[in-house]
């Protein structure tokens, strides 16, 4: 979900994104325990490096980045509220809010009361009037932080945390609340319910939840070793490549993490910058008389592909469909510059022109342009050398080899080659101006693309 900000600005709406810290919880007290370590500090430290993440994946930054340490007074009012209204009660410095006092409670989720099982996600605690309930509130215990309260001194429970710092940035009531699929119930459920309990007009206009991460189609868990970072993925693929990888899949469908699938990404997002830089190169000697007209049949393309993008993104940002739409465009442009044909279309640099900056526009409105094409194009080399272990040297050293046994029709030791290199993600591609390479999805990646079709 994280174009859906530059998709609301492309649209003339005023954006104002929250995006929150929690860097007060049991999960993150636990850990700091576990590495001596303050538990603020802990978090802040995480929060740094998320941050840089997000940057890499050229997500547009929030309007405001609330973390709960920096906002006691908002979480306390709003808990004190929900006490002042009848729908919490206290026990023993704890605070707790009564979902029986809330009738409404299961409308974001579907789920009664009945059918929620105590003891499945936490202990089971007597003391509360039914095990639905949950902490606003949790008095203080040794060695972990807190702050003083009318309850007395303590820590906020989980889900107080966002309905308090949503409420002090966007109000009671705003459009969109984002977060991941496991989060309906109990986080979002539980928000509606404090939130409606603090402000009876509190309401929240869509709720997008993203679908999990599968890692070859089993889920991803530290308990199966299957679990990696964005750090660690972007050690040896480009951020944008990643970030087409992850708009391949619809936001609230499961993410199938594979070798295949994000090499699949890498080759195609060179491919785009590839034929936009093509286009650069050409156009930057037909920058001055170009007519403002273009022929029907650009005209068709542009006009689809601009049908495509505004359908299917405001159809619940359908981005799949619209990274498909680049096809022909892609394609037109290539055929214009590379092929006989093309070459002697009338107008042609004036549909080049028409068609790259559409698709310009779209890869902005995605968070897809880079810098610079040749930079972008450069590092994808780059990291597809890396994940090949060879240097340039080699691949023209190997490049060299094969042209001579070329010469000397050694057509075997040429495959052989060409093979090799293939074998490791390394494409080349011969011309009546010599042989160049390219990255491309390893052939054994590439052969076990094809069985799984």
């Amino acid at each position: 979900m994280f174009f859906t900000g530059r998709y609301l600005k492309h649209l003339g709406y005023e954006v104002c994104y929250v995006r929150n810290f929690t860097d007060v919880d049991d999960k993150i007290i636990a850990r700091a325990k576990e590495l001596a370590e303050d538990p603020i500090s802990l978090s802040r430290r995480y929060c740094d490096e998320f941050i840089q993440d997000m940057v890499h994946l050229q997500c547009l930054p929030p309007s405001v980045e609330p973390r709960v340490s920096d906002h006691m007074p908002h979480i306390i009012d709003m808990i004190k509220q929900i006490v002042d209204n009848g729908y919490a009660y206290r026990v023993e410095g704890d605070v707790f809010f009564s979902v029986e006092n809330f009738p409404e409670y299961g409308q974001l989720s579907g789920r009664k009361l009945e059918d929620n099982r105590a003891g499945e996600r936490v202990a089971v605690d007597s003391r509360k009037r039914n095990p639905a309930d949950f902490a606003l509130w949790k008095s203080a215990k040794e060695g972990e932080p807190f702050w003083e309260s009318p309850w007395g001194p303590g820590r906020p429970g989980w889900h107080i945390e966002c309905s308090a710092m949503s409420a002090a940035y966007l109000g009671y009531s705003f459009d969109i609340h984002g977060g991941g699929m496991d989060l309906v119930f109990p986080h979002h459920e539980n928000e509606i319910a404090q939130s409606c309990a603090a402000c009876k007009q509190s309401n929240v206009s869509y709720w997008i939840h993203n679908g999990f991460v599968t890692v070859d189609s089993e889920k991803m868990s530290k308990s199966l070793g299957n679990f990696f970072t964005i750090r660690e993925v972007m050690d040896l693929y480009h951020p944008l490549a990643l970030r087409l990888f992850l708009m391949g899949t619809h936001y609230r469908s499961p993410i199938n993490y594979s070798d295949v699938l994000l090499e699949s990404a890498s080759e195609r997002i060179f491919y785009i910058y590839q034929t936009l830089h093509d286009c650069e190169n050409v156009l930057s000697q037909h920058d001055k008389g170009l007519q403002e007209s273009i022929p029907p049949e650009t005209l068709n393309v542009i006009n689809k592909f601009h049908n495509d993008f505004s359908t299917s993104m405001s159809d619940d940002l359908h981005t799949p469909v619209v990274l498909a739409a680049l096809s022909d465009p892609l394609k037109t442009i290539n055929d214009l510059l590379h092929t006989r044909k093309g070459k002697k279309q009338a107008m042609r640099i004036e549909s080049v022109a028409a068609l790259e900056k559409i698709i310009r526009n779209v890869l902005s409105v995605l968070g897809l342009m880079p810098t610079s094409y040749s930079e972008a194009l450069q590092q994808l080399r780059e990291m597809a050398l890396k994940r090949a272990k060879l240097t340039e040297d080699k691949i023209l050293q190997k490049i060299e080899e094969r042209s001579e046994a070329r010469k000397n029709k050694d057509y075997e030791k040429s495959d052989a080659i060409r093979k090799d290199l293939a074998d490791v993600g390394i494409a080349l591609m011969d011309s009546p101006d010599g042989t160049s390479w390219r990255p491309a999805i390893p052939l054994p990646l590439q052969e076990q693309q094809v069985a799984a079709t």
